[in-house]
Protein backbone atom coordinates (compact mmCIF):
# COMPACT_ATOMS: atom_id res chain seq x y z
CA UNK A 1 0.00 0.00 0.00
CA UNK A 2 2.93 2.46 -0.34
CA UNK A 3 2.70 2.82 3.63
CA UNK A 4 5.90 4.70 5.28
CA UNK A 5 4.47 5.53 8.60
CA UNK A 6 2.61 2.77 10.70
CA UNK A 7 2.51 4.86 14.08
CA UNK A 8 -1.36 3.89 14.27
CA UNK A 9 -0.34 0.40 15.10
CA UNK A 10 1.12 1.58 18.18
CA UNK A 11 -2.57 1.12 19.67
CA UNK A 12 -3.76 -1.94 18.91
CA UNK A 13 -1.57 -3.69 21.71
CA UNK A 14 -3.41 -7.02 21.08
CA UNK A 15 -2.04 -7.51 17.74
CA UNK A 16 -0.45 -11.34 17.10
CA UNK A 17 -0.18 -11.68 13.38
CA UNK A 18 1.38 -8.57 11.11
CA UNK A 19 2.49 -8.56 7.94
CA UNK A 20 3.13 -5.40 6.47
CA UNK A 21 5.20 -6.82 3.41
CA UNK A 22 5.29 -4.57 -0.11
CA UNK A 23 5.39 -0.92 1.33
CA UNK A 24 7.96 1.63 1.71
CA UNK A 25 8.95 1.35 5.48
CA UNK A 26 12.07 2.28 6.95
CA UNK A 27 10.81 2.14 11.10
CA UNK A 28 9.80 -0.63 12.66
CA UNK A 29 9.49 0.61 15.96
CA UNK A 30 5.80 1.59 16.46
CA UNK A 31 5.82 -1.95 16.96
CA UNK A 32 7.73 -2.26 20.39
CA UNK A 33 4.31 -1.88 21.78
CA UNK A 34 2.88 -4.74 21.08
CA UNK A 35 3.99 -7.20 23.31
CA UNK A 36 1.77 -10.06 22.18
CA UNK A 37 2.93 -10.11 18.63
CA UNK A 38 3.59 -13.52 18.01
CA UNK A 39 4.24 -13.40 13.83
CA UNK A 40 5.88 -10.69 11.56
CA UNK A 41 6.34 -10.21 8.13
CA UNK A 42 7.72 -7.02 6.98
CA UNK A 43 8.80 -8.41 3.26
CA UNK A 44 10.01 -6.08 0.43
CA UNK A 45 10.18 -2.61 2.21
CA UNK A 46 13.45 -0.13 2.73
CA UNK A 47 14.43 -1.45 6.30
CA UNK A 48 18.45 -1.15 6.66
CA UNK A 49 18.41 -2.88 10.30
CA UNK A 50 16.54 -5.59 11.51
CA UNK A 51 16.86 -4.41 14.71
CA UNK A 52 13.70 -3.83 17.03
CA UNK A 53 12.84 -3.89 20.77
CA UNK A 54 12.76 -7.06 22.07
CA UNK A 55 9.33 -8.84 22.04
CA UNK A 56 8.56 -11.93 24.40
CA UNK A 57 6.68 -13.84 22.40
CA UNK A 58 7.79 -13.32 18.66
CA UNK A 59 8.15 -16.77 17.14
CA UNK A 60 8.47 -15.49 13.19
CA UNK A 61 9.96 -13.20 11.72
CA UNK A 62 10.46 -12.45 8.04
CA UNK A 63 12.60 -9.67 6.52
CA UNK A 64 13.09 -10.83 2.90
CA UNK A 65 13.90 -8.45 0.26
CA UNK A 66 15.14 -4.99 2.49
CA UNK A 67 18.40 -3.49 2.33
CA UNK A 68 19.44 -4.74 5.95
CA UNK A 69 23.27 -4.77 6.28
CA UNK A 70 23.92 -6.54 9.15
CA UNK A 71 22.11 -9.18 11.73
CA UNK A 72 22.62 -7.01 14.44
CA UNK A 73 19.56 -6.06 17.33
CA UNK A 74 17.98 -9.17 16.74
CA UNK A 75 16.86 -10.39 20.37
CA UNK A 76 13.63 -12.24 20.96
CA UNK A 77 14.06 -14.94 23.41
CA UNK A 78 11.24 -17.34 21.64
CA UNK A 79 12.28 -16.86 17.99
CA UNK A 80 12.45 -19.62 16.26
CA UNK A 81 12.50 -18.81 12.86
CA UNK A 82 14.21 -16.10 10.80
CA UNK A 83 14.01 -15.17 7.36
CA UNK A 84 16.27 -12.86 5.92
CA UNK A 85 16.32 -13.33 2.46
CA UNK A 86 17.69 -11.49 -0.34
CA UNK A 87 19.41 -8.94 1.86
CA UNK A 88 22.74 -7.08 1.71
CA UNK A 89 24.05 -8.91 4.65
CA UNK A 90 27.99 -9.29 4.27
CA UNK A 91 28.84 -10.84 7.67
CA UNK A 92 27.18 -13.95 10.21
CA UNK A 93 28.29 -11.42 13.06
CA UNK A 94 25.63 -10.32 15.68
CA UNK A 95 23.25 -13.14 16.11
CA UNK A 96 23.68 -14.27 19.75
CA UNK A 97 23.08 -17.76 21.34
CA UNK A 98 22.08 -16.08 24.89
CA UNK A 99 19.54 -13.85 23.24
CA UNK A 100 18.05 -16.14 20.83
CA UNK A 101 17.80 -19.34 22.15
CA UNK A 102 14.93 -20.78 20.42
CA UNK A 103 16.13 -20.00 17.21
CA UNK A 104 15.80 -23.24 14.98
CA UNK A 105 15.58 -22.16 11.63
CA UNK A 106 17.52 -19.45 9.53
CA UNK A 107 17.06 -17.96 5.91
CA UNK A 108 20.14 -15.95 4.63
CA UNK A 109 20.01 -17.08 0.98
CA UNK A 110 20.70 -14.22 -1.45
CA UNK A 111 23.11 -12.26 0.73
CA UNK A 112 26.60 -11.08 0.02
CA UNK A 113 28.30 -12.99 2.81
CA UNK A 114 31.84 -14.49 2.35
CA UNK A 115 32.21 -16.67 5.04
CA UNK A 116 30.14 -18.47 8.41
CA UNK A 117 32.86 -17.13 10.78
CA UNK A 118 30.75 -15.39 13.66
CA UNK A 119 27.46 -17.90 13.75
CA UNK A 120 26.72 -17.51 17.19
CA UNK A 121 23.84 -19.32 17.70
CA UNK A 122 23.76 -22.79 18.18
CA UNK A 123 20.40 -24.46 18.51
CA UNK A 124 19.77 -24.23 15.13
CA UNK A 125 18.17 -26.82 12.78
CA UNK A 126 18.20 -25.61 9.32
CA UNK A 127 20.50 -23.49 8.03
CA UNK A 128 20.00 -22.04 4.17
CA UNK A 129 23.15 -19.84 3.18
CA UNK A 130 22.56 -20.36 -0.94
CA UNK A 131 23.35 -17.54 -3.50
CA UNK A 132 25.82 -16.24 -1.45
CA UNK A 133 29.68 -15.51 -2.06
CA UNK A 134 30.64 -17.61 0.59
CA UNK A 135 34.32 -19.42 0.35
CA UNK A 136 35.30 -20.52 3.45
CA UNK A 137 33.23 -22.67 6.05
CA UNK A 138 34.36 -21.66 10.03
CA UNK A 139 32.80 -22.33 13.36
CA UNK A 140 30.53 -24.70 12.55
CA UNK A 141 31.61 -27.22 14.91
CA UNK A 142 29.36 -25.21 17.60
CA UNK A 143 26.32 -26.49 15.55
CA UNK A 144 25.45 -29.91 17.49
CA UNK A 145 21.81 -30.09 16.47
CA UNK A 146 21.89 -28.68 12.61
CA UNK A 147 20.40 -31.29 10.63
CA UNK A 148 19.84 -29.38 7.56
CA UNK A 149 22.94 -27.21 5.40
CA UNK A 150 22.06 -25.24 2.39
CA UNK A 151 25.24 -23.52 0.73
CA UNK A 152 24.15 -24.11 -2.94
CA UNK A 153 25.68 -21.36 -5.35
CA UNK A 154 28.64 -20.27 -3.63
CA UNK A 155 32.56 -20.13 -4.07
CA UNK A 156 33.15 -23.05 -1.98
CA UNK A 157 36.63 -25.04 -3.49
CA UNK A 158 37.58 -26.78 0.02
CA UNK A 159 35.39 -28.43 2.19
CA UNK A 160 37.43 -27.51 5.33
CA UNK A 161 35.48 -26.56 8.33
CA UNK A 162 32.87 -29.64 9.12
CA UNK A 163 33.29 -30.90 12.29
CA UNK A 164 32.69 -34.48 13.86
CA UNK A 165 30.73 -32.24 16.78
CA UNK A 166 27.97 -31.83 14.13
CA UNK A 167 26.44 -35.31 15.01
CA UNK A 168 22.89 -34.23 13.40
CA UNK A 169 23.79 -33.38 9.93
CA UNK A 170 21.77 -35.26 7.65
CA UNK A 171 21.26 -33.15 4.52
CA UNK A 172 24.22 -30.99 2.80
CA UNK A 173 23.24 -28.83 -0.47
CA UNK A 174 26.87 -27.98 -2.33
CA UNK A 175 25.52 -27.74 -5.66
CA UNK A 176 26.78 -25.00 -7.98
CA UNK A 177 30.05 -24.59 -5.94
CA UNK A 178 34.10 -25.56 -7.09
CA UNK A 179 34.95 -28.67 -5.79
CA UNK A 180 37.63 -30.14 -7.99
CA UNK A 181 38.59 -33.43 -5.96
CA UNK A 182 37.66 -36.44 -3.95
CA UNK A 183 39.88 -35.34 -1.73
CA UNK A 184 37.43 -32.64 -0.51
CA UNK A 185 34.16 -34.95 -0.49
CA UNK A 186 36.79 -37.06 1.78
CA UNK A 187 36.77 -34.08 4.48
CA UNK A 188 33.00 -35.27 5.01
CA UNK A 189 33.52 -38.39 6.77
CA UNK A 190 33.35 -36.42 9.27
CA UNK A 191 30.04 -35.76 9.52
CA UNK A 192 27.97 -39.17 11.04
CA UNK A 193 24.44 -38.99 10.39
CA UNK A 194 25.14 -37.30 7.03
CA UNK A 195 22.26 -39.04 4.49
CA UNK A 196 21.78 -36.90 1.84
CA UNK A 197 24.26 -34.88 -0.41
CA UNK A 198 24.01 -32.81 -3.44
CA UNK A 199 26.78 -32.00 -5.40
CA UNK A 200 25.54 -31.66 -9.06
CA UNK A 201 27.09 -28.78 -11.19
CA UNK A 202 30.50 -28.81 -9.02
CA UNK A 203 34.01 -30.35 -11.36
CA UNK A 204 34.52 -33.34 -9.47
CA UNK A 205 30.75 -34.32 -11.06
CA UNK A 206 32.38 -34.42 -14.15
CA UNK A 207 35.04 -37.05 -13.35
CA UNK A 208 34.66 -40.53 -14.66
CA UNK A 209 32.62 -43.04 -11.85
CA UNK A 210 31.72 -39.78 -10.22
CA UNK A 211 29.15 -41.65 -8.04
CA UNK A 212 31.29 -44.50 -6.98
CA UNK A 213 33.65 -42.46 -5.97
CA UNK A 214 31.77 -40.37 -3.42
CA UNK A 215 30.24 -43.46 -2.54
CA UNK A 216 33.33 -45.36 -1.59
CA UNK A 217 34.25 -42.47 0.41
CA UNK A 218 31.07 -41.65 1.80
CA UNK A 219 29.38 -45.43 2.45
CA UNK A 220 26.31 -44.12 4.65
CA UNK A 221 24.51 -41.76 2.06
CA UNK A 222 21.14 -42.85 1.06
CA UNK A 223 21.28 -40.18 -1.55
CA UNK A 224 23.08 -38.70 -3.60
CA UNK A 225 22.45 -35.43 -5.87
CA UNK A 226 18.45 -36.28 -5.15
CA UNK A 227 19.09 -40.22 -5.99
CA UNK A 228 18.53 -43.36 -3.82
CA UNK A 229 21.82 -45.51 -3.77
CA UNK A 230 20.99 -48.91 -5.41
CA UNK A 231 21.80 -51.68 -3.42
CA UNK A 232 24.43 -52.80 -6.83
CA UNK A 233 26.09 -49.46 -6.50
CA UNK A 234 26.75 -49.99 -2.90
CA UNK A 235 28.28 -53.41 -3.49
CA UNK A 236 30.61 -51.59 -6.17
CA UNK A 237 31.65 -48.89 -4.29
CA UNK A 238 32.45 -51.15 -1.11
CA UNK A 239 34.57 -52.89 -3.71
CA UNK A 240 36.38 -50.07 -4.71
CA UNK A 241 37.13 -49.25 -1.39
CA UNK A 242 38.39 -52.11 0.26
CA UNK A 243 40.64 -52.26 -3.25
CA UNK A 244 42.16 -49.35 -1.84
CA UNK A 245 43.13 -50.79 1.32
CA UNK A 246 44.73 -53.71 0.35
CA UNK A 247 47.16 -51.19 -1.82
CA UNK A 248 47.50 -48.94 1.16
CA UNK A 249 48.32 -52.27 2.87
Amino acid sequence: RGLTDISLLERFIHLRYVDLSKNKLQDLSPLSSLTQLLWLKVDGNLLTSASMQELPYLQVISFDRNLIEDLEGITHPLLANLSLKENKIQTMLGLSHDQLSSLQVLELRGNNIKTTAGLGVSKLKKLYLAQNTICSLEDLEELEELETLHLRDNKLEVLDGFSDSMKCLQYLNLRSNGIKSFQEVEKLQVLPMLQALVLTDNPCTEEPNYRLEVLSRLPQLQRLDKELIEEDEREEAEQIHQTRLEKKK
